[in-house]
């Protein structure tokens, strides 16, 4: 597979992206270099973000300090938020902070704009969760409608999914895609699945740490509050709203499936690149449809063989287009109705 960069910040990313790195590693290398820094990127405001603290104002401060020093190049020493990392990985990627931006520094500068306006919205989202939620382990705190979940998903991934389609337009497909509003719309969406399936993957660690991006109003709806979706036992009253989600999300897949139609064959790696999150999210859905996912215990995910396997798939997929289209049909069918 080939380096993101050079070594050091290869090693970086294959210690913080795991699953991700497949698609980084699967992308042209017109755009690798800059999807690739762009997560070393947004990770680390993430990391900062979610530092285990009480000090909500401490982390704030630390993430619009992180914003200025990319903008700026203002000072910053982040030493006392990496002490405070439990995951070595993370810590390690704090204290490499420097020779990430100075990678950053040396892109292209059109590549740069795209890649800072990006991190603009993601920060602005990161820093709304800590003013709206607190520090993690805060008291438990809900999203208050469908409106503010929405945003959330758009700042956090739609705008990755924005970027990703600008970064491709700007250095691969070569004026290849005539309509590119629709390309950047359906790109949005495509991100939005992504983070509603993590958001809805996730809920019990979320509420473990006094996250709730279920919004009140609709739990209000059918009798139940945030408290009750730590009871394994609200699923079944839980199920309708949680399946209309999980119809929303596949909703969003539809779009990036047509994403992934609006690239024409000839880039192999970028379709690659875009079918393999999109099939594993499916896989994810379709787990989600018949499980329990307010258990804790038994945290709902595509197994590591199963990944291995889709990827596989996904790289013959790239040479048919009659394999490529059983295989989406498939993840898509079983993501709405259930394995």
């Amino acid at each position: 597979m080939a380096e993101i960069i050079d070594e050091h910040i290869d090693g970086l990313l294959k210690a913080t992206s795991r699953s991700f790195h497949l698609t980084l590693t699967s992308l042209p290398n017109s755009v690798r270099d800059q999807v690739g820094l762009l997560y070393l990127l947004a990770r680390l405001a993430d990391t900062i973000a979610d530092s285990k603290t009480e000090d909500v104002e401490a982390l704030i401060e630390a993430l619009d300090g992180y914003q200025n020093h990319l903008l700026n190049d203002e000072k910053i020493d982040l030493s006392n938020i990496a002490l405070l990392q439990e995951d070595a990985d993370e810590k390690r990627l704090l204290e490499n902070l420097e020779s990430v931006v100075s990678a950053y520094r040396k892109m292209d500068i059109k590549d740069s704009r795209l890649m800072q306006h990006c991190l603009d919205v993601i920060i602005s989202g990161q820093r709304l969760d800590l003013v709206r939620f607190g520090a993690l382990g805060s008291e438990l705190t809900c999203l208050e409608n469908d409106a503010q979940l929405d945003d959330y998903a758009y700042k956090v991934a739609g705008s990755v999914g924005e970027f990703w389609t600008a970064i491709t337009l700007q250095n691969e497909l070569s004026g290849d895609i005539k309509d590119t509003q629709t390309f950047d719309t359906l790109g949005i969406r495509f991100g939005k699945a992504l983070q509603m399936t993590n958001i809805l993957r996730d809920i019990p660690a979320d509420l473990a740490l006094g996250r709730c991006y279920i919004p009140s109003d609709r739990l209000l709806e059918i009798g139940l509050n945030h408290q009750d979706l730590n009871n394994p036992d609200s699923i079944d009253k839980f199920r309708p709203l949680y399946d209309s989600y999980l119809d929303l999300t596949c909703d969003h897949y539809d779009s990036a499936i047509n994403y992934i139609r609006m690239i024409p064959r000839k880039y192999r790696s970028l379709r690659m690149a875009c079918l393999l999150p999109v099939v594993i999210g499916l896989e994810t859905i379709a787990l989600l449809r018949n499980g329990n996912v307010l258990n804790a215990a038994d945290r709902i995910k595509v197994k590591r063989a199963k990944i291995r396997k889709i990827a596989l798939s996904c790289v013959i997929s790239t040479r048919s287009k009659a394999i490529e289209n059983r295989i989406l049909s498939k993840a898509s069918n079983q993501a709405k109705n259930g394995i």
